[in-house]
């Protein structure tokens, strides 16, 4: 805004005298990006960072190779850091070798991992704006500043939001109730509505920390491209389970121990809800949205028309592409639960591909039918207002 000019009248005065010339300052530098080798940086929690992705499909099989589906089966024992390298620990970050930063097909000459399982947008914020560290590590944003100064960063996406809504408890007091015969999706509705305008300001707080990050770095918003993605849905409806509702093998063996109620609230209601909210903070912040509610569609736990693992071992076109609930803790680590297995991180990563080759914009993702039924036979579409 220009300054106000002054209102009182002019008073007379003889000249002043001339005043000695005025060293002229340069004008700043205004900065920029690097001239680095290209890089594109994963943020947020585990739904991105490759939680999930140690396992090829499910199996109630318990030994040895678990019927090919545990990747971190070296012949004689389990080894965790095949999958997750140095974040492998129980609680730990959790980067697998196929998360979809790592997989998916881009034109960038480095992928760089920041995300970290357990990840709230406390975790992604710059410790200048209230950012805490999580596993030891920085805020992921000042992590990112770090590479933006040094590097060519030409793709940043990131997926925030469903641990601050308490996603991963919803399900879990949901898989409690089914074992008493309980309804928990009445009692869940209400809390995830009073709990969505707050994680909105957090995640529009989050993409907002990041636009001021690469702005610090010398980047404008047309200098890469900031990817928003929701989530995919890791159970299907009620009516489209293999087990009906009541058998004990739905927890037993197939590890989905759900009301058909509460899946059908989860899957149709819960998940596009939280959808609706992320596309809404893209929206408002120009980036770009990946919406994924219904990439999984099929290929969710238990999901009718899908088989466990057998003895002939794992095939994507006719296995589950999340991870199953190990209620009993005898397969891996319990928080894998839920997440998407190598087969979904697969998905997700064909998804970014296709969102970062397209023009800028709201897109939906879904397996191509036309394909050959392989994870990387995805297929975008744009995404109304909704996450439609």
């Amino acid at each position: 805004m220009a300054a106000l000019a002054s209102t009182a009248p002019a008073q007379a005065a003889d000249p002043a005298p001339a005043p000695a010339a005025a060293a002229v300052s340069a004008p700043a530098s205004t900065p920029a990006p690097p001239d680095g080798p290209t890089v594109a940086v994963a943020l947020g929690d585990s739904f991105i960072s490759g939680e999930g992705g140690r396992w090829l499909g499910n199996t109630d099989r318990y030994d040895k190779g678990r019927n090919g589906t545990d990747r971190a089966w070296t012949g004689t024992a389990y080894d965790p850091g095949r999958v997750y390298g140095a974040t492998a620990a129980v609680g730990g970050c959790h980067r697998s070798d196929v998360a979809e930063i790592l997989t998916a097909p881009l034109p960038v000459a480095e992928r760089i991992n920041l995300a970290c399982s357990g990840a709230e947008t406390q975790h992604v914020l710059s410790a200048a704006r209230g950012g805490l560290s999580l596993n030891g590590e920085a805020p992921q944003s000042d992590r990112l500043a770090q590479i933006a100064r040094t590097k060519r960063v030409t793709l940043v996406t990131l997926s925030v939001g469903g641990n601050d809504l308490g996603f991963g408890t919803i399900i879990g007091d949901c898989a409690y109730d089914w074992a008493f015969s309980r309804l928990c999706w009445k009692k869940q509705a209400a809390e995830a509505d009073r709990k969505l305008p707050a994680v909105q300001a957090k995640v529009s707080a989050v993409v907002d920390d990041v636009r001021a990050t690469m702005t610090a770095a010398g980047y404008g918003d047309g200098d890469y491209r900031l990817v928003l993605q929701s989530y995919p849905s890791p159970l299907p409806g009620g009516e489209e389970f293999r087990l009906r509702e009541g058998d004990p093998n739905r927890l037993r063996r197939d590890g989905c121990p759900f009301n058909d109620r509460d899946a059908s609230w989860a899957r149709y209601t819960l998940v596009p809800r939280l959808s609706a909210m992320i596309g809404d903070v893209a929206a408002s912040r120009g980036a770009d949205f990946l919406d994924l509610k219904d990439t999984m569609a099929g290929h969710e736990v238990c999901a009718l028309g899908t088989t466990q693992v057998g003895a002939a071992g794992p095939d994507a076109r006719q296995h589950e592409w999340f991870r199953f609930l190990d209620y009993a803790n005898t397969q891996g680590a319990l928080e894998e639960s839920m997440h998407p297995n190598a087969f979904g991180q697969r998905a997700l990563g064909a998804c970014l591909g296709l969102v970062a080759a397209a023009r800028p914009g709201r897109y939906g993702c879904v397996a191509d039918y036309l394909g050959d039924g392989s994870p990387t036979a995805m297929r975008i579409r744009p995404a109304d207002r909704t996450g439609r």
